[in-house]
């Protein structure tokens, strides 16, 4: 082994390939029917969550008013209590991008959310928990829970979004005004994607 390499991710990576099940996706739109889907048992993926970068989606909604633009947000339960945030998650093995913007979509609001199909991300943005966040002024959020790399895109929502499962409110607001209970790190993705799509 090269030095740096570590016993325990070695393991982890070993129970990984032998946790990974075929699944078959409910929702007769998607296009991936008997793919490899990475549904882990919650120990294991503790384990790889604290060991590795996480693939995630981060999205904000957008509607577009003649005053401006306006920002959708969640509000969630977090490590920092309730909180307002952007909506996201990790991307599934064997998923798209946008099969993973869609999921998360309709699983906090209810509604996929209009997208190419083979979406770039608007910005890239890095989540770390405190013991492991740089300190050279490279920009990230807080996240105790994981260290991610955050592909972040701006989209819309086609219809009323109804808040479910992680999401226990929803709420367009304006860029200028965002609340100030707000996930560490939300505002200045939202800030620097709404920036770029000027």
């Amino acid at each position: 082994m090269k030095d740096g390499c570590c016993a325990n991710h070695v393991s982890a990576t070993l129970a990984v390939a032998s946790h990974v099940v075929w699944v078959r996706d409910a929702d007769p739109r998607s296009a991936r029917k008997n793919e490899k889907v990475s549904f882990l048992p919650a120990d294991l993926y503790a384990t790889i969550e604290a060991s590795i970068p996480i693939a995630c989606v981060d999205f904000v909604p957008i509607r577009r008013r003649d005053d401006g633009l306006e920002v959708g947000l969640i509000l969630r339960e977090s490590p920092f209590g309730q909180v307002w945030c952007h909506l996201g998650g990790r991307v599934l093995h064997g998923e798209t991008l946008r099969q993973a913007i869609d999921r998360h979509a309709v699983d906090t609001l209810g509604l996929p959310a209009i997208v190419d199909h083979d979406p770039q991300p608007d910005f890239v943005y890095q989540w770390f928990p405190p013991a492991v966040a740089p300190h050279d002024g490279t920009a990230h959020g807080n996240d105790p829970r994981k260290h991610a790399i955050g592909l972040s895109f701006l989209v819309e929502i086609d219809g009323e979004p109804a808040p479910r499962n992680e999401a226990l409110d929803f709420r367009y607001v304006e860029v200028g005004a965002l609340p100030d209970r707000i996930w560490p790190g939300s505002a200045e993705l939202i800030g620097e994607l709404t920036r770029r799509s000027r």
